[in-house]
C-alpha cells in the first residue's frame, strides 16, 4: 500500500519550505492529488521524482 504523505511531510522530507511544495504544485512540478481539497501526495512518486532528478531543479529556498 502506497504511503501517503501531506505537503508539510513532503516539505519536510525534501527540506523545503510549504511555500516551495505551493510552487511546485503551480508548476506541475510535483505529482500531487486532493481529498476534499487537501494536497496529498505518494511517497513512492515523491523518492521517484527526486532519484530521477538529475538536474539538481528543485526550487531552492527563495526562489532562487
Amino acid at each position: 500500500m502506497d504511503e501517503i504523505m501531506t505537503l508539510e511531510e513532503v516539505a519536510a522530507y525534501l527540506k523545503v519550505t510549504p511555500r516551495t511544495i505551493y510552487r511546485m504544485l503551480d508548476e506541475s512540478q510535483i505529482p500531487a492529488f486532493k481529498i476534499r481539497g487537501t494536497w496529498r501526495f505518494r511517497k513512492d512518486e515523491i523518492e521517484a521524482m527526486t532519484r530521477n532528478n538529475h538536474g539538481g531543479e528543485l526550487p531552492q529556498k527563495g526562489g532562487k
